[in-house]
């Protein structure tokens, strides 16, 4: 009789041992090969990179997953990769063929003349500003409290994850995200070109890029992963190394203003462009298309673009876009402990030192930024026209990314 029972305890075990196997290892299309080969290890400096396995404590069901995946990861580490021996290949300018990609161009000087700058130091500097105000309960902001758990899965959907190098990115509309997802496929080789992974991040079509389905990012994870998937992230969370690139917020939204209103774009005229005239500039019987529109001298301005923004019934009819969402609600910074912090100030530098960081330096290139970028110096110009209660009122709305990514507060802008 206590035989039998034994023999069904250990068939029960290794059934639920088979299944965790199942789940951990089977992905339909390889992402759960865990080539970990960097991680940031606390509390180091951000210079310093290992592959340790001294991490913390975790719960029972995420210490096996993280048992499991350090196994994967010394089975694969002696596995040669092609692609990691090879320095990209393909043309040293981009083929061009998106508007706003054509209105702007590209700049390709090698920015020799800046100062370099001390990068690491830089590192430590921003990511003290940011732990320290998260850690701050006097500075509060809404969701900040909210444990890692508490944030709903479709907020996650901006965390893309190449497992192949251990990295994660949250990507931030408007600041370099375009060029920052280009260079996660080649990572992780999720889009090939006749069943070839691309080598160039600038040979890879802008309209696959934004496609959300060449990205495995943590909104995902539920379906592949069932019950296990917030313990999966988790683990990843620890081990991986995670990054970001901000901006400026004012300078974001003019930007996102630039190039989702003055550019003819068929997909926010409709959505966005016809609301804001009807409700803030008074038109009615508005054209259906954005070409007849701007034939017809028919733009958002501005004003109408900041009215709608303040306007209390924005979030309730539909959340902000991600184009002028705040940082901390797509990356959840208090939530997430950020390894590297870029910003789009110092994009060159700071995406020269982390690829270097990452030890991907010799497989590409960051892909080079535009000429003509919007800068700040034009704030003052872009918000003469914004009454200073609006302008106030706008600071108040952003005011956890100026405060929590060390932009300073403009003034200049919030005074008479």
């Amino acid at each position: 009789m206590t035989k039998a029972r034994l023999l069904r305890l250990s068939v029960v075990l290794v059934s639920i041992f088979m299944i965790l196997l199942i789940i951990v290892y089977w992905d339909n299309v390889g992402t759960a090969h865990f080539y970990l080969q960097t991680s940031f290890s606390r509390p180091h400096s951000p210079g310093a990179i290992t592959a340790g396995e001294d991490w913390e404590a975790l719960p029972d069901v995420d210490e096996f997953l993280a048992k499991l995946l350090s196994s994967s990861l010394r089975q694969n580490s002696s596995i040669p990769r092609k692609t990691e021996q090879l320095l990209v290949q393909g043309s040293n300018k981009p083929v061009v063929s998106n508007l706003e990609e054509n209105v702007r161009g590209y700049d390709w000087s090698t920015h020799k003349d800046r100062n370099s700058l001390d990068q690491e130091k830089l590192q430590v500097e921003r990511q003290r500003t940011l732990r320290e105000f998260c850690a701050n309960s006097s500075f509060t902001f809404p969701t900040k409290e909210r444990s890692f758990d508490d944030i709903p899965n479709y907020e996650l959907n901006h965390l893309i994850v190449d497992d192949r190098h251990g990295v994660i990115y949250c990507y931030v509309p408007k600041v370099a995200c375009t060029n920052w997802k280009r260079v996660m496929i080649v990572l992780s080789e999720s889009l090939l070109d006749q069943g070839v992974p691309y080598r160039n991040p600038l040979d890879i079509p802008r309209e696959h890029v934004h496609n959300t389905s060449t990205h495995l990012t943590f909104n995902k994870f539920w379906r592949r992963y069932g019950k296990f998937s917030r313990h999966l992230m988790k683990i990843k969370l620890k081990k991986y190394t995670k990054f970001l690139f901000v901006r400026d917020p004012f300078v974001r939204l003019i930007s996102a203003f630039r190039s989702k209103f003055e550019l003819e774009n068929e997909e926010f005229y409709r959505r966005f462009a016809i609301p804001m005239l009807k409700l803030y500039s008074n038109h009615t019987n508005l054209p259906t298309s954005v070409s007849e529109a701007f034939g017809a001298g028919l733009k958002v301005s501005f004003s109408d673009f900041i009215q709608y923004l303040l306007d209390p019934r924005t979030e309730k009819m539909t959340p902000f876009n991600e184009h002028w969402r705040q940082v901390y609600r797509l990356c959840h910074p208090c939530q997430i402990d950020y390894d590297f912090i870029g910003k789009l100030e110092t994009l060159d530098e700071d995406a020269a030192y982390l690829l270097q960081l990452l030890k991907v330096d010799r497989l590409l290139h960051f892909p080079p930024s535009y000429r003509n970028r919007t800068a700040s110096s034009w704030e003052d110009n872009w918000f003469a026209k914004i009454p200073l209660a609006w302008r106030q009122q706008l600071y108040k709305l952003y005011e956890a990314d100026f405060v929590l990514f060390g932009y300073p507060k403009p003034e200049n802008l919030l005074k008479d």
